[in-house]
């Protein structure tokens, strides 16, 4: 999405125009964070944002200190000595601060503890509270998406399977639970099944849904979880 691997098939638009048709607007209201920040590690965060500001016109300097007092980042330090959240704060900070108004950022909260992951997921709740912001990022950590995502977009080996808000990409499957023997018949509905020792569980589609008058069988709305697995393992085991 940031043209640095030529794409295979498809295309990426940008207010209805393909990105390469105007690339420096496109990179200026998009910015790309990927992992942490581990290049000049030996530079201070003032350092690095005086080399980084000068490609930018528009960069703003009075919100880029707003962020840094926000973020709690002290401009003193190198960046090797910087926490993997606060790079990623930093990261943000620099995006901000030039004008970008889409972030696409690469697993932001991998290898973070449970409290700066929380952390960061309020910020970029709070980012994109103004609807001036949007923020589109790569997450295998469940709970991230169910915390701040408005929307999943889900991708498999480079095509993408599904794509919608996340309350209707939640009520879009079903979960079944029961004995093999009422189940099994039924079991090429199913997105994904487990048929294990006479019980059997799987996800399918709302608009697929099984009738059955029986209740040893037990049906509710799948979670964000489950619906993932069934994505990624498909079928039975």
């Amino acid at each position: 999405m940031y043209n640095l691997i030529k794409p295979t098939s498809g295309e990426i638009l940008y207010e209805g125009k393909p990105i390469l048709e105007d690339e420096m607007k496109y990179k200026q209201d998009v910015a790309m964070l990927i992992g942490e920040m581990n290049y000049y590690p030996t530079k201070t965060v003032k350092d690095l944002t005086n080399v980084t500001k000068t490609f930018y016109p528009d960069w703003n300097e009075g919100l880029y200190h707003q962020f840094l007092q926000e973020f709690n980042i002290d401009e003193k330090k190198q960046i090797k000595a910087l926490s993997s959240g606060m790079k990623v704060k930093y990261g943000l900070a620099l995006a901000l601060s030039r004008g970008a108004k889409i972030l696409l950022l690469d697993e932001p909260t991998s290898g973070l503890d449970q409290v700066s992951r929380d952390e960061l997921l309020d910020i970029f709740i709070n980012l994109v509270s103004d609807k001036e912001h949007a923020i589109l990022f790569s997450t295998h950590v469940i709970s991230d998406l169910e915390k701040c995502a408005d929307e999943i977009i889900y991708i498999r080996k480079g095509q993408i399977i599904a794509s919608q808000d996340v309350t209707s990409f939640e009520g879009a499957y079903l979960h079944y639970q029961g004995e093999s023997s009422i189940l099994e018949p039924y079991k090429e509905r199913f997105l994904f099944y487990r048929d294990r020792l006479g019980k059997f569980e799987g996800i399918l589609p709302v608009e697929d849904k099984i009738e059955l008058e029986n209740n040893q069988v037990e049906v509710r709305k799948a979670t964000l979880e489950e619906i993932m697995v069934a994505f990624e393992r498909g079928k039975g085991e």
